[in-house]
């Protein structure tokens, strides 16, 4: 920590040098160090306003939210057959009657509702939506997000920005995607390991790829990364790998992780992040909420890093199986950067554990949260959520280091909180030079 000892004497007689902290000081300043500094949301399913209507926000998108939908079809007799015929509308409706009206919202994804209800002085107990939809829609965007940002606590959020969406390339092609809040991720999934279903739209845009990813593929899928990352300046690339990914093997998708994807991150400083852990649709009659988790084999990881020492990795796992694993490997692995408790992690009582375990065996070498949010608003509930979890988290560790000797000031509570939720990041990607 570089604070200063104490002897015994001073601890037994609390006599503390002028600028450190008391024991029963050290919890309102790390509840006050974490209100007061602004985070960055590292990865999000947001969207700038210059993407129009791939922008969510509103009562009936943060009701509709697939989280909710999960929990819907567990408390209501409507199938999902009966659910998706209905207009956005009737289905926000339906999910507030069954889970707010019928029932208490004590789950993590219908207290956020509240949460964020009551950020904008909102009915939070009313038998219809009509005064919440009134607001939202005499919101101006922009003023909004600022607002939306503000509460909170953020100052800037990472998107995540597919360049084979066919709904996301004309922005990117006009370079209409210029807000200062808003940073661009270059998102893979569909090249790495969809190949099968989309390298012919590389091949529509003029690159020579074929479906086995033979004789030119490589090189070709390397001059799209760079006309994408020219375009977009991503903070980094990213992929979401289901439980089963390995590397290396024989597929598609190691072939271009390993000989395409990674060298191209090492030629223009990015690092490359990797979720890993999804089971997809093993419920596909509930769509966006039809995915589970699996345990991953984290031997990939191991194998990545060694093999890629110059690539530096974000790294999140979905599987709470795997946490400890992940810790242990970024001891042996300093190009390799835990991150966030992602979609199913994101629970306060999990996020307590992997948190309090992170610190143990990595002190403050690791992001401890983002919040994955595809709902504007979101990021209210979410990042209160992350600011209570941590405070006492933080607070149990200072006071071990004061019971065994050292000496916690507020300024050493800042570094740490900006090193978590800000420096650890920039310092991975050109956030800061940007």
């Amino acid at each position: 920590m570089g604070a200063t000892s104490l002897n015994p004497s001073d601890l037994k007689n609390k006599v503390l040098p002028a600028d450190l902290l008391a024991v029963d000081q050290i919890h309102s300043a790390v509840e006050g160090t974490l209100a007061a500094t602004p985070f960055i949301d590292i990865h999000t399913h947001l969207f700038s306003p210059a993407f129009g209507k791939l922008g969510l926000w509103g009562i009936d998108e943060l009701l509709t939210y697939h989280y909710l939908e999960a929990e819907f079809f567990r408390s209501s007799n409507t199938t999902p057959e009966q659910y998706w015929k209905l207009s956005k509308r009737e289905r926000a409706d339906a999910i507030w009657r069954a889970l707010f009206v019928g029932n208490s919202p004590i789950s993590e994804s219908t207290r956020g509702i509240i949460a964020v209800l009551q950020a904008f002085d909102l009915p939070t107990d009313a038998s219809a939506l009509e005064e919440a939809r009134e607001f939202f829609n005499a919101q101006s965007i922009e003023q909004h997000i600022r607002k939306v940002f503000e509460i909170a606590g953020v100052s800037d959020v990472v998107m995540t920005n597919d360049p084979l969406d066919p709904e996301e390339q004309p922005v990117w092609l006009k370079g209409d995607q210029d807000h200062e809040q808003f940073h661009a991720v270059l998102r893979l999934d569909r090249i790495l390991w969809g190949w099968p279903k989309h390298w012919q739209q590389l091949a529509s845009q003029g690159y020579a790829v074929d479906e086995k990813a033979s004789g030119k593929s490589i090189g070709e899928v390397r001059r799209f990364l760079a006309d994408w990352h020219k375009r977009m300046r991503p903070l980094y690339m990213a992929v979401s790998l289901t439980d089963a990914f390995f590397y290396p093997d024989d597929s598609i998708t190691s072939k271009i992780l390993g000989e395409a994807v990674l060298p191209s991150c090492r030629e223009f400083g990015l690092p490359m992040s990797l979720m890993i852990g999804v089971r997809r649709q093993v419920n596909p009659r509930l769509r966006l909420a039809g995915d589970a988790v699996g345990r991953a084999d984290l031997r990939a990881l191991e194998n990545l890093c060694r093999s890629f020492p110059e690539n530096r990795f974000l790294v999140s796992v979905l599987s709470r199986e795997n946490q400890h694993e992940l810790c242990v490997y970024a001891r042996k692995f300093n190009n390799m950067m835990p991150f966030g408790c992602w979609w199913f992690m994101n629970n306060p009582s999990i996020v307590e554990e992997i948190t309090r375990e992170r610190i143990e065996l990595l002190g403050t070498t690791f992001i401890p949260q983002h919040s994955d949010a595809r709902v504007l608003e979101q990021v209210i509930y979410k990042w209160r959520n992350t600011r209570r979890t941590l405070a006492p988290i933080l607070t149990n560790a200072y006071k071990l280091i004061y019971d065994d000797g050292g000496g916690i000031s507020r300024r050493h509570i800042q570094r740490d909180v900006n090193r978590l939720f800000r420096s650890n990041f920039e310092n991975w990607t050109s956030l800061r030079a940007g």
